[in-house]
């Protein structure tokens, strides 16, 4: 039980969203933004690391902060948010950690010697002749950067915004472009804009790769048009970039055999609500969505996709996930659904006691929903991920709160072998009953009575199941609402 691995995949009380993965030397590290428990706006927290070895995904160590946000001299006061970084060992072996400084357009750079040590700010990315990149109202709105050195030593940082225009966005903006997806190619010294790369936008010095919605008709990302989340991995000899589509919920692909020209839309990746999965449709979707941020990492030679999770019932308090995938040698990547188990080896222990807070599924008697708001009155009929301690209490006790009549909480997979008990840990005023289930809407395989309990309590009941690899779904049915914190399989 203890070398397993679970989603979301580092302690509970960590809320480190849109995370790049890196494997340096014998560890994989994590980078992200980081967001605070109950939080009232994104990426609040200052920049933090974890990582693991390669060999042992289950043993994430904290790296502690990496970064602060007023050592960045735009913001002294550390009132602005450090968004969605990135980072890549420049030719000098130096660790350069880019980011976009809250929406203030600009891309910023911050430095260090190792890559979990303390980073220092290094610059702004700038044109040669000094001006900073996003300072001009004619400029390119910097956001969310991917940076990318190529096997010739070639750097090129990719960057953009472009959500559905509206008054809102355009303010904000301040009449900066965005457009799409670009590309700028960097000088050696990680900070510098290259001259001479070939511009499609007048003025603009990068180069547009992906259309934003409106400006893919009739070409391959019709439906899945870029609006943020920029990152870039090479496979072989073929471009992969990743990125959140204008959905939002989804972390889509597109291929090239050029790092800044070329790209063709290859899929969809993941959801965080597990829609296109099987062709399900966005009011099927098997959890509370929001915006996603990540990317593909090769870890002994298997590879996985990075995302995050939603909890709190709003957009604010996000969790690293991770789950397989497989490039075929076509270079296609079929899109995976969310599990329990993303990490791990294969199907977890089908024995012994699980946090309720992995499920893989979540979502009420009407669906799920896509967070857009801090308005939890919105959701008081719904389920949703949270927990008892305060931000960045390390003993925090995550759960699943408030599950009503037809709520459900899905956990995939198990690897069941003689099976014959299972319990569930349980507080709140409800009464009725938790079914068990095989999957979605599949054969029950235990009914578990539920009463009214302040505290929280165990109910068991009889599990009939066949030994093998199967999802355990629970369903309540009843009256009132229960808080779900774990269960034991025996």
């Amino acid at each position: 039980m203890n070398n397993q691995v679970f989603n979301p995949f580092l302690p509970s009380y960590e809320y480190l969203p849109d995370g790049e993965p890196y494997v340096f030397g014998d560890r994989v590290y994590i980078y992200g933004s980081h967001d605070k428990f109950n939080g009232e706006k994104f990426c609040e927290n200052d920049y933090v690391c974890w990582s693991a070895p390669v060999e042992r995904l289950y043993d994430w160590r904290y790296e502690g902060i990496i970064y602060r946000k007023n050592q960045d001299p735009f913001n002294i006061d550390g009132t602005k948010c450090l968004y969605a970084p990135d980072i890549q060992q420049g030719p000098d072996g130096r660790y350069y950690l880019y980011y976009a400084l809250d929406t203030i357009g600009i891309m910023s750079v911050a430095v260090c010697d190792t890559p979990v040590g303390s980073f220092e700010y290094y610059g702004s990315v700038r044109y040669q002749d000094g001006k900073i990149v996003g300072e001009s109202s004619e400029d390119i709105f910097q956001f969310d950067p991917g940076v990318f050195m190529d096997d010739d030593g070639r750097i090129y940082l990719y960057t953009g915004f472009a959500p559905r225009g509206n008054e809102f966005w355009d303010k904000m903006i301040k009449g900066r472009k965005y457009e799409g997806a670009y590309c700028i190619e960097l000088e050696k010294d990680m900070l510098t804009v290259k001259a001479g790369p070939k511009l499609i936008i007048p003025k603009a010095g990068p180069k547009l790769i992906i259309p934003k919605a409106g400006h893919a008709d009739d070409t391959s990302f019709t439906g899945h048009e870029f609006f943020e989340a920029s990152s870039m991995r090479k496979v072989g000899n073929t471009y992969y970039f990743i990125y959140s589509s204008i959905n939002s919920h989804e972390l889509c692909y597109a291929t090239s055999d050029r790092p800044d020209d070329g790209f063709v839309y290859g899929g969809t990746i993941i959801s965080n609500g597990d829609i296109y999965y099987n062709d399900r449709s966005e009011a099927e979707g098997l959890n509370y969505t929001g915006n996603n941020h990540g990317s593909i990492v090769e870890i002994s030679g298997q590879w996985y996709i990075f995302y995050h999770r939603q909890t709190n019932r709003h957009s604010f308090s996000r969790q690293a996930c991770a789950d397989k995938i497989v490039i075929d040698k076509n270079g296609y990547i079929k899109q995976v659904e969310m599990t329990s188990c993303g990490l791990n080896n294969g199907p977890l222990i089908g024995k012994g006691k699980y946090d309720a807070y992995i499920a893989c599924n979540l979502f009420s008697k009407q669906g799920a929903c896509f967070y857009n708001s801090n308005n939890k009155e919105k959701y008081e009929n719904h389920p949703f991920f949270t927990q008892s301690g305060t931000d960045r209490e390390e003993n925090s006790d995550q759960y699943i709160a408030n599950m009503q009549d037809g709520s459900v909480a899905g956990f995939k997979y198990f690897n069941l072998q003689d099976i014959t008990k299972i319990s569930v840990q349980i507080r709140g005023n409800a009464k009725g009953e938790m079914m068990v289930l095989s999957e979605i809407g599949g054969n029950i395989l235990a009914y578990i009575p539920i009463e009214a309990s302040n505290s929280y309590k165990l109910f068991d009941a009889e599990l009939k199941v066949h030994n093998g690899v199967t999802a355990l779904i629970f369903q309540f049915k009843g009256e009132g609402y229960l808080d779900f914190k774990s269960f034991i399989l025996e």
